[in-house]
């Protein structure tokens, strides 16, 4: 069994914050070693001949001896991605040589996540000072030629703080100052997706009559982000509209790939980068039974979200899972992903409850 690529991604460490809205989940974290990356890549080698290897999927560069990673994820891989724009606002805070070395790196735009004001974002990041420590950050990258690039995930439950950070990019004269130093300012909202922590977020998930409480500058620089005409192609369509069009789709899905990215967690559990790391989509514990078979389980659709996607259709997972009275907006790939999920887990419990 050979692969044309194999991406594999420990959570050595975990993650400083606990997001209200994170698609991976918030999970206990981790203080694997070095051996442990090593082992991990010794166990996918065989099967590819292009393996990346990466000491995270969760915080980029929480351990203390993140520049060591770098160095031992490029000794490890046949080929590397450069930094992920994702840096960490927690490291910054806490190491006046982080961006620096960002910048070493080739870095040029940096990706930090805001909700509103410091009540706000503190309050869906999961930690107090988060917003303190994201505009310390936005002043070292700038100094550093490292242009930010804000995004905000939008719920019913802080609409009401778009305007606060409309007037924050006046304030801080985003845009001028990223062209200073040679860069770009971006802003873009969107909703997420459905999943992981965010799936909490149900009940105040947006509706259309929602767009017109979005402030019109916050919807241009969207619009530009994404190179989109009407907010509609970012967020997507109504629950209802969505369910009527999935009534008649009778198709299957398998997520196969011959270039899988893979997340390993604390306890190497193993799991497809698709979805939320979770029972669902659980190939096996790399410990336990070893690379070759959980590539298989992967191959054969062996997860339960899989083997789901694999064999029922669509329809039938919408029929039992969708909401048709609702005016919640998702894209179509995003909502068929949650339906997924729902679908799991509405089959486990009925196998506990016949």
């Amino acid at each position: 069994m050979k692969f044309q690529k194999i991406t594999v991604c420990l959570d050595m460490y975990g993650c400083p914050n606990r997001c209200r809205h994170c698609w991976l989940g918030v999970t206990p974290n981790g203080n694997l070693k070095v051996g442990d990356l090593t082992d991990v890549a010794r166990a996918f080698r065989p099967f590819t001949g292009n393996l990346e290897v990466v000491d995270r999927y969760r915080e980029e560069d929480f351990g203390d001896n993140y520049r060591d990673l770098w160095q031992i994820r490029a000794a490890l891989s046949d080929t590397r991605t450069p930094h992920f724009e994702n840096i960490s606002c927690w490291r910054a805070a806490r190491d006046l040589s982080y961006v620096p070395w960002l910048a070493s790196l080739g870095v040029k735009a940096a990706q930090l996540t805001i909700f509103g004001d410091e009540a706000a974002t503190d309050y869906y990041v999961g930690r107090r000072g988060a917003f303190k420590e994201i505009l310390r950050t936005i002043e070292q990258l700038l100094r550093h030629g490292i242009s930010p690039r804000l995004q905000t995930f939008i719920y019913k439950s802080n609409l009401d703080q778009l305007t606060y950070i409309r007037d924050l990019i006046a304030e801080l004269d985003l845009e001028l100052r990223c062209s200073a130093v040679g860069g770009q300012f971006a802003f873009f909202l969107h909703q997420g997706t459905c999943d992981g922590e965010n799936e909490q977020f149900y009940d105040v998930w947006i509706t259309p009559e929602d767009i017109d409480r979005i402030p019109p500058e916050l919807i241009a620089r969207t619009l530009k982000h994404f190179g989109a005409d009407d907010m509609r192609d970012v967020l997507g369509e109504p629950e209802d509209r969505l369910c009527e069009q999935i009534a008649a789709d009778t198709a299957t899905k398998s997520i196969v790939t011959d270039s899988p990215v893979f997340h390993v967690d604390k306890d190497f559990n193993v799991y497809p980068n698709y979805e939320t790391p979770s029972p669902i989509w659980c190939l096996g514990n790399l410990k336990t039974l070893g690379a070759e078979r959980i590539l298989a389980n992967y191959v054969e659709n062996r997860s339960p979200g899989q083997s789901v996607m694999n064999t029922v259709p669509l329809r039938d997972i919408g029929a039992a899972a969708g909401n048709p009275d609702s005016r919640r907006l998702f894209l179509r790939d995003d909502y068929e992903r949650y339906l997924v999920n729902k679908y799991c887990r509405l089959m486990r419990q009925q196998e506990l409850n016949p």
